[in-house]
């Protein structure tokens, strides 16, 4: 693998998608045109997670991968484990975490059936649906690349994506197919969205794992046209799918593939190095963002300054934001203590 100074571009996006996942939850411009925030936060602020998603396959999967490549049936699972089993000890703590926001919101689900669904697909609280996807996600492709080998297990996970969008951003064409309403009908019993480590995580795994090892292929002035061009077709394919009502959600896109493949290589032609606390950091601003959004608003609500800090979703987004880097600090100093570094080292949102 190169090294790690050659990740600048890598590790310095890591907290600008951060931001992003906040916006999403905070709808920054939607106070002065729904229209511009929709297209600045369900399509723009999506490359954020598939970002992540892809930064695991470089890293975590890749090596695996091709392990397995090189010796079929002798794959090495020690490294995966350990990195899963510091996502599930994430996840077991943010879910401890949440509890009491959930209990003082009455939104406990009822039934084991739907505390299930919330543990392995839906996540226990809104955001929380990408940890157990990622495990899902992960396995699943480590599966399909030692079963069948990098080629096959491309074409498996992109159908898997394809047959997720017509459940996602254009589920209005599923429900005119009565075959397909069907099946969409026993998906959502199962998972409230196709956005899951099934048909939403595998291919930007898959397409991380197939940018390591290798030197960017495209040169900047070629990427940048290509990314842009690629952005552009992302915004209107939200635009018209949003526009002709067709969404169910609004996390997966065709042009959000394109986009996430440019992007990365771009990322990956940057040199130097950024600060060793983005890699980290970004993982807990992601973590405690929606508990800073409770509070903030707990707060203003009690100053009455809601009109300020929560109504103007602008300076909302920007609290949110900056309590949130700041709250992140103290976690990353005791998390670097040597006592704690072997069970969190380094869990970032990848």
């Amino acid at each position: 693998m190169t090294s790690r100074q050659n990740f600048a571009g890598i590790d310095g996006f890591r907290m600008a998608a951060a931001f992003l996942v906040v916006a999403i939850h905070t709808a920054p411009f939607a106070r002065w045109n729904i229209t511009a925030d929709f297209l600045f936060s369900y399509c723009l602020a999506r490359i954020a997670v598939p970002f992540f998603l892809m930064t695991t396959g470089y890293f975590i999967l890749a090596p695996y991968a091709k392990e397995v490549l090189r010796a079929p049936g002798k794959g090495n699972f020690n490294r995966l484990h350990r990195y899963l089993r510091r996502i599930l000890l994430l996840y077991g703590a943010a879910i401890l975490l949440y509890l009491p926001v959930r209990l003082y919101a009455g939104s406990l689900p009822a039934g084991p059936w739907a505390i299930l669904k919330d543990l392995i697909f839906d996540g226990t609280f809104y955001h929380l649906w990408y940890l157990p996807a990622l495990i899902t996600g992960c396995l699943l492709v480590c599966f399909l690349v030692k079963k069948l080998g990098m080629h096959r297990t491309g074409i498996c996970v992109f159908l898997l994506y394809l047959t997720g969008l017509l459940g996602d951003s254009y589920y209005g064409l599923s429900e005119m197919v009565p075959p397909l309403q069907m099946f969409f009908r026993g998906v959502f019993f199962i998972s409230t969205y196709t956005r899951n480590g099934v048909f939403y995580v595998p291919i930007f795994l898959y397409l991380g794992m197939k940018q390591a090892g290798r030197a960017p292929r495209a040169k900047v002035g070629q990427t940048v046209p290509a990314l842009l061009t690629f952005l552009i077709l992302m915004l209107a394919e939200g635009f018209l799918t949003y526009r002709f009502d067709l969404q169910h959600h609004n996390s997966m896109y065709l042009f959000l593939i394109p986009c996430s493949v440019y992007l990365f290589e771009l990322l990956r032609s940057v040199p130097g190095h950024a600060p060793k606390s983005f890699r980290n950091a970004s993982l807990w601003i992601y973590l405690i963002h929606p508990l800073v959004i409770v509070v903030v608003r707990g707060i203003a609500k009690a100053t009455g300054t809601t009109a300020f800090f929560v109504t103007n979703n602008f300076i909302h987004f920007l609290t949110v934001s900056a309590v949130s880097a700041l709250t992140a600090l103290p976690v990353l100093w005791i998390l670097n203590r040597k006592d704690l570094i072997h069970v969190f080292q380094k869990p970032r949102l990848d």
